[in-house]
């Protein structure tokens, strides 16, 4: 039966990381502000959040992060050069970035990792449930996984994972979960949780990717988590106390995603996520798509 949970509009993204894997070109510019074709890669995310009905968004940021205020900033002098020209079309998408939502931002002094970037939104969550975006992840905005997740968390309470199977050789690059069989096909019971496991030890081949709805009793557990992997507070190990023990926050579920995802957090992934979504774009992909065959098939020729 359906329960009535506390409305969720707050959402938060993680964004202080160094992007160490794009070095040297984030040596000074953002990882999240790398272009997935034509707009930054947090700006999707952002857009994900709005279109699931979030529309107070918080940025965990860190130092070298400014780019990222001024992207979603008004820019009076370029609005004001490309109205005196009459590019409206461009206008328009200069425009759109700083009236998605409202933005803040909270400093990450300290990278103590994933599990301390959303202690740092406390004050600004309150009591109420919020959403969790990394911004490595692009969902395809014809699979509402966001939407779902938090229709999952009004139905249930407690907090919800993204879950997405993946092959057993690769679970060690993702958080892990051990499942359960729900009445809804898509939506699974979460026992435990794992970080980055051994494939000969993992639960499953359930792996967590980066999104979640969260109860905020989560940042009392997170206050008194212990660094685990990598020496970092791992929000992981967080919702592993909230599964084993309902009565602290409620239960965690998980939603099995089998939708169209964009890892930009790999070099090549990255690539491949550029190549993919621009053959979907009408005003790109058909020259584009004609080009792409004729230079895959220059060089399947090559000696």
């Amino acid at each position: 039966m359906t329960q009535s949970h506390p409305r969720i509009s707050k959402a938060v993204i993680p964004a202080a990381g160094l992007g160490t894997r794009f070095l040297p070109a984030t040596k000074a510019t953002p990882k999240e502000m790398l272009p997935v074709v034509d707009k930054p890669a947090i700006q999707y995310v952002v857009e994900e959040a709005v279109s699931a009905g979030l529309d107070d968004v918080l940025m965990v940021t860190g130092r070298n992060k400014r780019p990222l205020e001024d992207h979603f900033d008004r820019n009076y002098e370029l609005e004001s050069a490309l109205e005196k020209k009459g590019d409206t079309e461009r206008l328009a998408k200069v425009q759109e970035s700083s009236d998605l939502a409202m933005i803040h931002y909270v400093r990450q002094g300290d990278p103590r990792g994933l599990g301390h970037a959303v202690l740092c939104a406390a004050p600004h969550v309150g009591d109420e449930p919020f959403a969790v975006l990394l911004g490595d992840d692009l969902i395809d905005p014809r699979d509402p996984l966001l939407k779902r997740m938090i229709e999952v968390q009004q139905q249930y309470g407690g907090s919800v994972v993204a879950l997405m199977e993946v092959a057993p050789e690769q679970i060690h690059l993702y958080g892990c979960a051990a499942v359960e069989e729900t009445e809804d096909g898509d939506v699974v019971k979460v026992g435990g949780l794992v970080e980055k496991p051994d494939p000969a030890d993992a639960p499953s081949n359930y792996a967590i990717i980066g999104r979640y709805v969260l109860d905020p009793h989560v940042f009392d557990v997170l206050r008194r988590t212990e660094p685990g992997r990598g020496g970092e507070i791992q929000l992981t190990d967080a919702l592993q106390q909230l599964a084993a023990d309902e009565k602290v926050g409620g239960p965690v579920h998980g939603v099995v995603f089998k939708g169209r995802r964009y890892d930009t957090g790999d070099r090549g992934d990255y690539l491949r996520a550029i190549v993919r979504l621009a053959c979907e774009r009408e005003d790109l992909g058909p020259d584009f798509r004609t080009w792409l065959h004729r230079f895959v098939a220059e060089e399947m020729q090559r000696p």
